[in-house]
C-alpha cells in the first residue's frame, strides 16, 4: 500500500469480477517489498482477489492457489509476485525451508493466503485483507477490509 494509503478501508464486492478488480488495481499501485497478508474462510474470494492482483502486476498467465507447493513465483510481471497458501503448512519452519525471508523482504510482492496461521513471522508492515461473506447482502457479497499493520 502506498503511503497515503495508511487507513483502514472497507469495500464492498458484489460479484467475483468485483473482487478481481480490486486485486488488480492494488497490483497496479504495489511497490517491491510490500507484503499482503489475505484472510478469509474457503470460498471468500480469496484467489479472485490473488489473480486479480496478479493482472495488476502485468502477470498474463494463469493463477491458482499453491496449495499443495505453498509458494508459487511469477516474475514475467513489473514485479516478481511470490504467491503464498500456508493452509496446509505444518509449523513456520516450513516456510524457512522455502525461504519466505527472500520473498516477504526481496524486490517483488508478496501475497499470502491463509495469513493467520503464520502471524508470528509476518513483517513489521504489511498489509491485512480480510475477505468475508454476508450472505443475508447475497451470495457473492464479500466485505473486504483493507487494513496497513506497522
Amino acid at each position: 500500500m502506498q503511503p497515503e494509503d495508511k487507513k483502514t478501508t472497507v469495500i464492498e464486492s458484489f460479484s467475483p469480477q468485483e473482487t478481481y478488480e480490486l486485486g488488480r488495481k492494488l497490483g497496479e499501485r504495489a511497490s517491491a517489498g510490500e507484503v499482503y497478508a489475505l484472510i478469509g474462510d474457503l470460498g471468500v474470494g480469496k484467489t479472485a482477489f490473488s489473480q486479480g492482483m496478479a493482472a495488476g502486476l502485468g502477470i498474463d498467465g494463469p493463477v491458482n492457489s499453491p496449495t499443495f507447493t505453498i509458494l508459487q513465483i511469477y516474475e514475467e510481471g513489473r514485479l516478481p509476485f511470490y504467491h503464498f497458501d500456508v493452509y496446509r503448512i505444518g509449523s513456520v519452519e516450513e516456510m524457512e525451508e522455502i525461504g519466505y525471508e527472500d520473498c516477504f523482504y526481496g524486490q517483488g510482492v508478496s501475497l499470502i493466503e491463509w495469513a493467520d496461521m503464520i502471524e508470528e513471522i509476518l513483517p513489521e508492515t504489511y498489509c491485512r485483507v480480510t475477505i468475508e461473506k454476508d450472505l443475508e447482502k447475497g451470495f457473492d457479497y464479500r466485505k473486504i477490509v483493507l487494513e496497513p499493520v506497522g
